[in-house]
């Protein structure tokens, strides 16, 4: 019984890799490998993808990232005013920390911080919108979400062109989230969660971690090499923190660069792609991200387009909507019902509602601008 236990958990929590390996076997049926599989994987992407999830792991494990959220979690009483610095935590930390990574670590959070006590209210709207904000505030920088660092780097885009492209949906998003933060009422917290725990940090570890973060960040701007960068990352970190590395994120970025290179070489695929996608780069990349979500649909668009910032604005615009639109939105769902089980489809229903507003935002920043 623990084997198919296991079985069944690894099927659950790893189900986009195995669909993702099995339709990248399925298109060497039809593209049987040769020496252009080589020119279809990002090494850049995927060295600086690793080299921030060790980086950040170090971060966390050091609790670097838990004492800055109980601090801001400490500025307030108010369950509305716990709610927005949580939400703002997300917003802003993913901007440098990726989306997913934000949302790995501010949801448990929230949930302890909402279920301290007996009042639970509010804790599955507040992990909804925390999930909204890593993905618009992601949306801003090429390290915000593994689809802007493969654009940033697959059309050698600057950060200023990124950050100016995406600040009208990243500052109408914030907007929106601000009303829908108001729906919630300014009631005080008592009990447990009227005064968060102190947190015990090593100011060396924290020092560490934070200056090889910075050296990341310069490989990602191309200061410095992306692989002396790796290199370095990976001999001053902690070896046993190389077991907390997502490396099925990172199976699932190789899978999917050998699907859509192996369709990028299919006629009929590039045919129809082809015809359809200039001049519709923003709405297309929105839609297939709903079916596919934006890192599959940035890596297939990507090989059919010069147009780097439609892509980029419609598959950012495209990581609200549905669950699977944006794969960190699976990692909040996925935290909330382990804690509340028998409430996803009240969850579900909720995140999707919430979502069609935002990307009816996103549409109409667009036609507009």
């Amino acid at each position: 019984m623990n084997h198919t236990k296991k079985l069944g958990d690894f099927l659950k929590q790893e189900a986009v890799l195995i669909i993702s390996a099995l339709l990248a076997l399925l298109s060497t049926i039809a593209v049987p490998p040769d020496r252009l599989y080589r020119s279809y994987i990002d090494w850049h992407t995927l060295a600086l993808l690793f080299s921030l999830m060790l980086v950040v792991s170090g971060l966390s494990e050091h609790q670097g990232l838990k004492a800055i959220a109980y601090r801001l979690i400490a500025l307030t009483p108010h369950k509305r005013g716990r709610a927005f610095a949580l939400v703002a935590l997300s917003f802003f930390s993913s901007m440098l920390i990726t989306n997913d990574v934000a949302l790995i670590t501010f949801v448990p959070l929230t949930i302890i911080t909402f279920t301290a006590g007996e009042d639970r209210s509010y804790l599955l709207y507040t992990i909804i919108l925390e999930t909204v904000a890593a993905n618009v505030g992601s949306a801003l920088t090429p390290v915000g979400n593994p689809q802007n660092l493969f654009l940033y780097n697959h059309y050698s885009l600057d950060f200023l062109t990124m950050a100016t492209s995406m600040a009208p949906y990243v500052g109408g998003g914030s907007l929106l989230l601000l009303v829908l933060l108001a729906f919630i009422p300014k009631k005080r917290e008592e009990g447990e969660t009227a005064h968060p725990p102190q947190v015990d940090v090593d100011s060396r570890e924290i020092m560490r971690y934070s200056a090889l973060f910075v050296l990341a960040i310069l490989a990602v701007f191309r200061v410095v090499p992306v692989f002396i960068a790796l290199a370095a990352i990976i001999l001053l970190s902690e070896k046993r923190l190389l077991k907390s590395v997502d490396y099925s994120l990172l199976a699932t970025f190789v899978a999917l660069f050998v699907l859509v290179g192996n369709l990028g070489r299919l006629e009929m695929i590039e045919a129809i792609i082809s015809a359809y996608l200039e001049g519709r780069e923003f709405l297309l990349a929105l839609i297939l991200s709903q079916i596919v979500s934006n890192v599959p649909a940035t890596l297939l668009l990507a090989q059919f387009s010069d147009n780097a910032i439609e892509l980029l604005r419609g598959v950012n615009a495209g990581g609200c909507g549905t669950l699977i639109a944006s794969m960190a939105s699976v990692i909040s769902f996925r935290f909330y019902v382990k804690s509340e089980p028998g409430r996803a489809f009240t969850y579900l229903l909720l995140f999707t509602l919430v979502n069609i507003l935002f990307t009816i935002l996103f549409i109409t920043i667009h036609t507009i601008s």
